[in-house]
């Protein structure tokens, strides 16, 4: 008998087990904003081709709070057994810079399992700018008199707001509302005169003709709105944001679970039935393994820190 051998087997075993016998009950996915989100929509999109696969139904479980930290935060301490995940956005690496005390660190407190989609924002404004440059003259002829909605405080949609702002040179209040809706029918009302949303939420309004859809923020031009520029293509250098979505697990999940989850989220995601899902929300899919969306994960968070410390937010 090769005794040799069978000691390998038996270190080897407990390294590969996990992932063999992993999941062997329902998955609880952590969303740490509301229902009907743009994370849960996109989440959602992918989990039901993604429990086939796994042969265990994902369950979700809102957990609300400090612009979602609350739940990071929880899934960041749960047991890393595999059965925690988080469903969230690129959201993760600004709360840690914007939340006093958000009770994670983005950068080490989790095992980045795979993005599931970069949604694309979309500059709406009022219809009577006709282009970015027409938005742009306005707030430097007028200085101080624009303003622009957001969903609050060191939220995405205030951040790509003052990275815009930023390198258009202009100035510009922003007024928070609880959603981009809100906000959109504010800017019909003539009150608010622009915002960054996500598109699937702004697109009724655009087809309607009731605000202009003026660029997007992504390097590249977004599927649905294949006519509309990027803020780069308008002449604005360094004003790309991207809003994504992704899974994570607790940092000390057995890495053969992450992978598994990994290789899994994205054959699903590339998936045609997914991928009509998502471009019916105007997300596109976005792939990476593990490591890379690691790496992607890191680079983010210290990108957020720098234009936090820019535009001068502190920690509440």
């Amino acid at each position: 008998m090769n005794w040799a051998w069978l000691i390998l087997c038996a270190l080897a075993w407990p390294s590969v087990a996990p992932a063999q016998e992993w999941p062997a009950r329902p998955v609880r996915v952590i969303v740490p904003v509301s229902a009907g989100s743009a994370i849960d929509l996109v989440a959602r999109a992918v989990f039901d081709q993604l429990s086939l696969q796994l042969g265990q139904p994902l369950v979700i479980e809102y957990r609300l709070g400090a612009g979602g930290a609350v739940g990071a935060a929880g899934v960041a301490k749960a047991e890393p057994d595999g059965y925690t995940v988080l469903a969230h956005s690129a959201a993760i690496a600004v709360s840690v810079h914007t939340v006093l005390n958000a009770g994670y660190d983005a950068a080490r407190d989790f095992a980045a399992v795979a993005p599931l989609a970069n949604v694309p924002l979309v500059l709406a404004a009022q219809t009577r700018y006709k282009s970015v440059a027409d938005l742009v003259a306005a707030g430097r002829a007028r200085p101080g008199s624009l303003n622009y909605a957001s969903v609050g405080y060191g939220a995405t949609s205030h951040l790509v707001a003052e990275r815009f702002r930023l390198a258009a040179g202009i100035e510009a209040q922003q007024i928070p509302f609880k959603g981009s809706p809100e906000g959109l029918t504010e800017i019909m009302a003539g009150r608010i005169d622009f915002t960054f949303s996500p598109i699937g939420t702004a697109m009724p309004l655009i087809e309607a003709g009731k605000v202009s859809a003026l660029a997007v923020s992504t390097r590249r031009r977004a599927k649905a709105l294949p006519d509309v520029p990027t803020t780069i293509e308008a002449g604005f250098p360094n004003s790309e944001f991207d809003f994504w979505i992704g899974l994570f697990m607790p940092a000390k999940t057995p890495r053969a679970i992450v992978e598994k989850l990994g290789r899994e989220t994205t054959k699903a995601v590339q998936s045609p039935r997914v991928q009509d899902r998502l471009a019916a929300l105007g997300a596109e899919p976005m792939v990476m393994t593990p490591g890379e969306f690691d790496a992607y994960l890191r680079a983010q968070v210290a990108s957020s820190g720098e234009l936090i410390r820019q535009i001068g937010i502190k920690p509440e």
